[in-house]
C-alpha cells in the first residue's frame, strides 16, 4: 500500500511561481501572504483551513492542462476550487501547493433546443445555468439549497436538494463532460447521447468523485420542458410519526410530488425567532411541506387535491395551499433558511447528512434526538422526507468546553452514522465525505469496498496530487 503523501510533494519555490505565472498572467496568481485566507476553507472551517502555496484563476482548458502537467512532473499537490460552498471540506489545501479556482470559466458554450441540452463551463452559478435554459423555454431541474454554487462543483459532489424527489440528483442530467486528467491530459466522457453502454460508465463514476480524479472544464447538461404551473402544500401534523407516515401515501399517487420536506416546530420557532422569517402553520409540532408541478391547471389541481384529501384522512390538522408566487416563496424561504438560523443560535455546529429508508425517517429522528441527550449536545434533524435524507445538525451553546464539544459530536457522529448502517442507510446523500467525514468512511463501507475506493483513485491519479486527502486515504 502507498503512503498518503507517497513522494513527499515538493515544497514550492520561486521557479515554480514564475512558471505559473509564465503560463496564465501575473494578475491571476497570487502567492503566500497575497491570498485571501477565505480561500483556505469552504462553508465549514470546522472540517479544514490549510493554505494553499499558490493560488490561480484559470481562463480555459489549455491552462487547466499546462499547470496540471507541470504539477504531475514536479509532484506539486493540486485541489481545484469553485464558488467554495461545499459543506464537508473539500476545497481546502491539506498539503498546501496550488489552489486552482475555475470560476472564470463562467461561460455557456451552447444551447442545444433540438437535443434539448445546454454544455457550460465549471464556473458558471447553478443560479446562471438556471436562468439559461428559463430564456428559452427550458428547465434545468436540480435545486440544492446553495444557489450561488457553481455547477462545476454540483457535479463534482452529485448535489441533491429539494427537487430530486420527482426529477432526481445532478448525475440524472449530465450527459457527458470534458475534463483534465492528473497528468494534464484532456479527455472526454461520454458524449451528447441519451444511451451509452460502450465500455465502462467512467462518467458516473467521475460525478460525484469530489475533485479527486479529474478536473472538469466543459459539462453537458440534460434539459426539460417547464412547468407551467406549480403549487406548495404545507401539511401540519400533531406528530412527526404521523407527519412521516404521510409521506409514502404521497409517493403511491398518480402525481409524483416534485419536493417533500419535513420540519418539526423547533425548527420552525428557531427560524422565526432568528431570522423573523414566519411559517403560515402555527400549528403542529411537524410538517411537511410538499411542492407539486404540473404541465396544466387540471393536472395541478387533481394533483393538490388528491394529497390534501388524503393527507386530512391521515390526520393532518389541515392544509394549507400556497398558490401564487409570493406565497410559495414565503413558505420555502422558512426550510431555505433552517441553516442560517441554526447558525445563528448556535456558536458553532457540525451536520450528518445520512440517508436511510423513508420509512425509517421517524425513528432516526427519534434515535438522533436521544443520542444527542446522552452526550449533552443539542441535535435538530430536518431534511428531504421525499428520499430519506435527512441533515442532522448538532448545536454548541457558549457554556460547552471545546474538550467537551469535540469528545461529544464525535460520538453523536459515530452512533448515528452506526443508526443510518443498521437501518440499510448511508453516511452521506448528498454533501460527501470530503476531509470532514474521512475517519467515518472505512468503517461504514468495510474494509474490501475502501480497497476499491482506492484503486480507483489510484488508476486516475497514482501520484496522488489531485485532491488529495479527501474522501480517501492511504496508509503504510
Amino acid at each position: 500500500m502507498v503512503s498518503d503523501m507517497p513522494f513527499p510533494y515538493k515544497k514550492m519555490t520561486e521557479e515554480d511561481f514564475a512558471y505559473l505565472r509564465s503560463v496564465t498572467a501575473p494578475e491571476r496568481v497570487w502567492v503566500g501572504d497575497e491570498i485571501a485566507r477565505e480561500y483556505y476553507h469552504d462553508e465549514m472551517p470546522e472540517y479544514g483551513v490549510f493554505p494553499p502555496e499558490l493560488y490561480v484563476e484559470v481562463l480555459d482548458k489549455q491552462e487547466v492542462s499546462t499547470i496540471m502537467k507541470y504539477a504531475w512532473e514536479q509532484n506539486i499537490p493540486v485541489v481545484v476550487r469553485g464558488a467554495g460552498t461545499g459543506l464537508a471540506g473539500g476545497a481546502n489545501c491539506k498539503y498546501g501547493g496550488i489552489l486552482l479556482s475555475v470560476m472564470k470559466m463562467n461561460k455557456m458554450i451552447s444551447l442545444d433546443k433540438a437535443n434539448m441540452t445546454m454544455t457550460v463551463q465549471p464556473g458558471m452559478l447553478l443560479t446562471e445555468v438556471a436562468a439559461a435554459a428559463a430564456a428559452e423555454g427550458l428547465f434545468y431541474p436540480p435545486d440544492p439549497g446553495e444557489k450561488t454554487a457553481s455547477i462545476g462543483g454540483n457535479v463534482i459532489t452529485n448535489a441533491g436538494g429539494m427537487r430530486a424527489v420527482r426529477y432526481g440528483l445532478t448525475r440524472d442530467f449530465v450527459r457527458c463532460i470534458e475534463a483534465v486528467l492528473p497528468d494534464g491530459e484532456i479527455v472526454q466522457f461520454s458524449s451528447n447521447v441519451v444511451k451509452n453502454t460502450t465500455g465502462y460508465d467512467v462518467k458516473d463514476l467521475v460525478i460525484g468523485s469530489e475533485g479527486t480524479l479529474c478536473i472538469l472544464t466543459e459539462v453537458t447538461l440534460k434539459l426539460m420542458p417547464a412547468p407551467k404551473f406549480t403549487r406548495t402544500l404545507v401539511m401540519p401534523f400533531e406528530n412527526l410519526e404521523s407527519c412521516i407516515d404521510m409521506v409514502p401515501r404521497l409517493l403511491q399517487m398518480a402525481a409524483v410530488p416534485t419536493a417533500i420536506e419535513f420540519l418539526e416546530r423547533e425548527l420552525i420557532d428557531i427560524v422565526e425567532r432568528n431570522l423573523h422569517k414566519l411559517l403560515p402553520v402555527k400549528e403542529g409540532d411537524a410538517v411537511l411541506i410538499v411542492m407539486y408541478d404540473a404541465g396544466s391547471e387540471q393536472e395541478l389541481l387533481s394533483a393538490c387535491t388528491e394529497a390534501s384529501d388524503a393527507a386530512l384522512e391521515a390526520g393532518a390538522i389541515d392544509v394549507y395551499i400556497a398558490d401564487t408566487p409570493e406565497r410559495i416563496a414565503s413558505v420555502w424561504s422558512v426550510r431555505s433558511a433552517i441553516l442560517e438560523g441554526m447558525k445563528a443560535e448556535s456558536v458553532a455546529q457540525e451536520e450528518c447528512d445520512v440517508v436511510v429508508p423513508r420509512a425509517k425517517i421517524a425513528e432516526y429522528v427519534r434515535l438522533a434526538k436521544g443520542i444527542g441527550a446522552k452526550y449533552g449536545i443539542r441535535v435538530e434533524p430536518c431534511g428531504h422526507a421525499g428520499d430519506g435524507n435527512i441533515h442532522t445538525e448538532m448545536l454548541r451553546d457558549a457554556s460547552m468546553s471545546d474538550e467537551d464539544w469535540i469528545k461529544g459530536t464525535r460520538a453523536c457522529l459515530t452512533e448515528l452514522y452506526g443508526v443510518s448502517k443498521r437501518f440499510g442507510g448511508q453516511l452521506s446523500g448528498e454533501h460527501g465525505i470530503g476531509n470532514g467525514r474521512l475517519e467515518y468512511l472505512k468503517p461504514f463501507v468495510g474494509d474490501r469496498m475502501y480497497k476499491l475506493y482506492q484503486s480507483i483513485k489510484l488508476a486516475f491519479d497514482e501520484k496522488l496530487i489531485l485532491n488529495p486527502g479527501k474522501i480517501i486515504t492511504f496508509e503504510e
